[in-house]
C-alpha cells in the first residue's frame, strides 16, 4: 500500500506545501478498494495547519524526490530533505517572476500549435481539430492538452509531441507543457456486425498466386502493430488458406463472444482463417464459397481494431468483387513480382479496385532481387598466406611471433570488411516496374522485398519474420510499407479525394483542371506511355508536331486515386498521373511569367 502511495506522491502532478517539513500518511481500506488520505502538518509563520489533496500550495515534484526523502515502512513517514525545501522555494519564486497570464491565453497557445503541419493531410493540427481539452493551471503555470491523432500508429507521433512541448513552453508566461497523445476512434460502415469497430480495412491482393501475397499481409500486420496499432488479419482465401501455416497462434482455444467467435491471437494480433476452423481447404463451387464467406464474416467478432488486414484470394473474379462490396475496404496493396507479365497483373488489380472505388495505394514487388552472400573466408588458409607474404619482407622477429600476431590482426580486418561490405543485388527476374508504375499510374509507394530464404523459412514455421528479426534490413522494408499505409489511409479517411476535377469544354476546345486550363493537344503531347516514350532511356518517341491542335478527348475517367485515363480522337489511350498534369500546368504558368517579363 505504501508503494502505491509513494508512486502517487512522487508523480509529476502531485503537489505539496512549499514549507512542509513533515508529511504523515494514513492508509485505510474500504470494500471497493484501497483509499488513502494525505495530510500535511505544515508550519508557516509559526502557525500549523492541515491540508488534504489537492493541496493549496502546489509544487511539481518531478525529479525532486530523487535522493530527497526517506521512507520508514513502520511509521509510514516521509521526511523531505533540505534539497526538496530549497527546490520548493526556488520554484515559487520562478513562477512569481513570470509575466501575467494573458486574457486570451488559449488563442496564444493555439497560434503556436498552428505551425505543426500533418504531413499526410497537409493541414495544421489546430485546423484539423487534433488539439483538445486545453487547460491551464495558473498556480504552477502548466498548460495541458491532448493531441488526438488519426491513428495510434502515426509514425510522427513522437515528433508531434516534442514540437508541441517546445512551441508551448516558448511562451514566456508558461512554465511547463503537458501533452498527451491520443487517437481518434473511427469505425468503418460495414454490413458485417462483427466488424463494426474496425477503423480501416486494408486489402492485400494479387492477380495470381505464388507471388508472396500472404507473406506480405502477415508482415505488414505485425509491422503496423509495432507502430502502436491494434491489428487483425483475415485470411479470406478459403481455397488455399495460408494463415494457419504462416502464423502459429498463442493457443488454439476457440472462445465465444455471445453467438460469435473471437479471433485467435499471436502477440496481440488477432487472427482468423478458414484453416483455423476447418482442416485443409474448401472444395466447392464459387456460389458456395461466396455464401461461406458471408457466414464467416458474420460469425467473427473482431472487437475494436485500428486496421484489419484482408488477405485476399488471388485473382479478380466474383469472390474478390463480393468481398469489396460486402466490406467497406479503405485501401488496397497490390503484391507482384518484377517480371513483365506481372506488370499486366498490377494493371488488372488497379482497375478492379478502381471499379469498386477502392484506391490502390501501394505496390510491393516481392522477390525483387537476390543479395549475393558474403564470400566465405577460410581463416587458416588466409592466415598462412598472409604469414608467408609478411615473411618475404623479413618480418621474422621474436621467433615468428610478430608475423603470427600481424597475420591474426589482418585476418580479423579482412573478415570484418567482408562481413560489413555491401552485397550485390542480383535481379533475377528483371529490373522491376516501380518507376513505370510511378510515371504511368502515379503510385508513389512501391517497395522492393528481396528474395531471402529466412523469410520463407519463418513463413513455413509459423513465426512472422518481422517478429524474429525486427532490426533487419528486410524488416525495415515492411516497416516503411506500414508507415506508408498509415499515411495513405489517413488521407483517404480524413482528407477525402485529392483528385483534381478535369472537364472538357467542347466549344472552346479546352481542358479545365480545377481552375486552370490547357489545350487537349498539350496534354496529348505529354503522354509518357511505352508507345510515346522509351522506357529505359526516357527518350521521346512521339513527335509532338504530329499531334494536331484539333485533337479531342473522347472519354476521360479516373484510374485509381492517382491517375487519369484518356481516350483520344486519334485512337490512342493515355494514362496521366495527376502530379504530371499539375506539373504541366505549373510549367505553363512559369512560361507565361517569363513572357510577361
Amino acid at each position: 500500500m505504501l508503494s502505491e502511495l509513494w508512486k502517487w506522491f512522487s508523480s509529476p502532478t502531485s503537489v505539496v506545501d512549499a514549507t512542509a517539513v513533515t508529511c504523515t500518511m494514513r492508509i485505510s481500506t474500504q470494500r471497493l478498494g484501497l483509499t488513502w488520505l494525505v495530510s500535511a502538518a505544515c508550519f508557516a509563520s509559526s502557525q500549523a495547519f492541515t491540508l488534504q489533496r489537492p493541496l493549496v500550495y502546489k509544487l511539481r515534484l518531478q525529479n525532486s524526490f530523487q535522493s530527497a526523502s526517506s521512507i520508514d515502512d513502520n511509521s509510514c513517514n516521509i521526511r523531505p530533505s533540505q534539497t526538496l525545501l530549497a527546490s520548493s522555494s526556488s520554484s515559487s519564486h520562478d513562477n512569481d517572476s513570470l509575466p501575467p497570464v494573458p486574457s486570451e491565453w488559449q488563442g496564444q497557445v493555439l497560434q503556436q500549435l498552428k505551425s505543426i503541419i500533418d504531413p499526410d493531410l497537409g493541414t495544421d493540427i489546430v485546423t484539423l481539430g487534433f488539439v483538445q481539452n486545453l487547460q491551464l493551471d495558473e498556480l504552477d503555470r502548466t498548460v495541458s492538452f491532448n493531441v488526438e491523432l488519426t491513428t495510434p500508429a502515426c509514425p510522427v507521433k513522437q515528433q508531434f509531441q516534442d514540437d508541441c512541448v517546445r512551441l508551448v513552453e516558448s511562451l514566456e508566461w508558461i512554465q511547463t507543457a503537458n501533452v498527451t497523445m491520443t487517437a481518434q476512434a473511427s469505425f468503418q460502415q460495414t454490413e458485417a456486425s462483427g466488424m463494426a469497430q474496425i477503423g480501416a480495412i486494408v486489402a492485400v491482393s494479387s492477380c495470381k498466386g505464388g507471388v508472396g501475397k500472404s507473406t506480405t499481409a502477415v508482415n505488414l500486420a505485425f509491422s503496423l502493430q509495432a507502430l502502436g496499432a491494434n491489428v487483425g488479419i483475415l485470411d479470406a482465401d478459403v481455397y488455399g488458406p495460408s494463415l494457419p501455416t504462416m502464423v502459429t497462434p498463442d493457443d488454439d482455444i476457440v472462445r465465444f463472444v455471445g453467438r460469435q467467435i473471437a479471433p485467435l491471437q499471436r502477440n496481440g494480433v488477432r487472427l482468423m482463417s478458414f484453416g483455423y476452423v476447418n482442416e485443409g481447404s474448401a472444395v466447392m463451387r464459387g456460389p458456395m464459397v461466396t455464401q461461406l464467406l458471408d457466414q464467416f464474416l458474420a460469425v467473427t467478432n473482431w472487437g475494436s481494431l485500428d486496421y484489419l488486414i484482408l488477405d485476399m484470394p488471388p485473382g479478380t473474379g466474383d469472390i474478390q468483387l463480393t468481398l469489396t462490396q460486402r466490406l467497406n475496404i479503405t485501401a488496397a496493396v497490390i503484391v507482384t513480382t518484377p517480371q513483365e507479365l506481372s506488370f499486366v497483373d498490377v494493371v488488372r488489380g488497379v482497375e478492379m479496385f478502381d471499379s469498386v472505388n477502392v484506391p490502390a495505394v501501394a505496390v510491393v514487388e516481392n522477390m525483387a532481387y537476390y543479395e549475393s552472400p558474403a564470400p566465405r573466408v577460410n581463416r587458416d588458409e588466409l592466415k598462412q598466406a598472409l604469414a608467408a607474404k609478411l615473411q618475404t619482407y623479413g618480418l621474422e622477429l621474436n621467433g615468428g611471433s610478430t608475423v603470427d600476431r600481424l597475420s591474426e590482426e589482418l585476418v580479423d580486418v579482412v573478415q570484418e570488411t567482408v562481413k560489413n561490405g555491401e552485397r550485390e543485388q542480383v535481379r533475377i527476374f528483371g529490373a522491376g516496374h516501380s518507376e513505370r508504375l510511378s510515371k504511368e499510374y502515379g503510385i508513389e509507394h512501391t517497395f522492393a522485398v528481396p528474395l531471402v530464404d529466412q523469410i520463407a523459412y519463418n513463413g513455413d514455421h509459423g513465426v512472422p519474420f518481422v517478429l524474429e528479426y525486427p532490426d533487419s534490413s528486410q524488416a525495415k522494408v515492411y516497416k516503411d510499407l506500414a508507415q506508408a499505409i498509415v499515411g495513405e489511409v489517413a488521407k483517404v479517411k480524413f482528407a477525402g479525394s485529392q483528385r483534381p476535377t478535369v472537364d472538357f469544354d467542347k466549344e472552346g476546345n479546352l481542358l479545365t483542371v480545377d481552375d486552370e486550363t490547357m489545350t487537349p493537344a498539350t496534354l496529348r503531347r505529354g503522354c509518357r506511355c511505352a508507345a510515346c516514350v522509351e522506357e529505359m532511356t526516357g527518350r521521346q518517341i512521339l513527335n509532338p508536331s504530329t499531334i494536331p491542335e484539333s485533337i479531342k478527348p473522347l472519354n476521360m475517367r479516373p484510374t485509381g486515386n492517382y491517375a487519369l485515363s484518356v481516350d483520344w480522337s486519334d485512337g490512342h489511350r493515355s494514362l496521366y498521373p495527376y502530379r504530371q498534369i499539375r506539373s504541366m500546368l505549373e510549367t505553363k504558368e512559369v512560361a507565361r511569367d517569363k513572357i510577361s517579363l
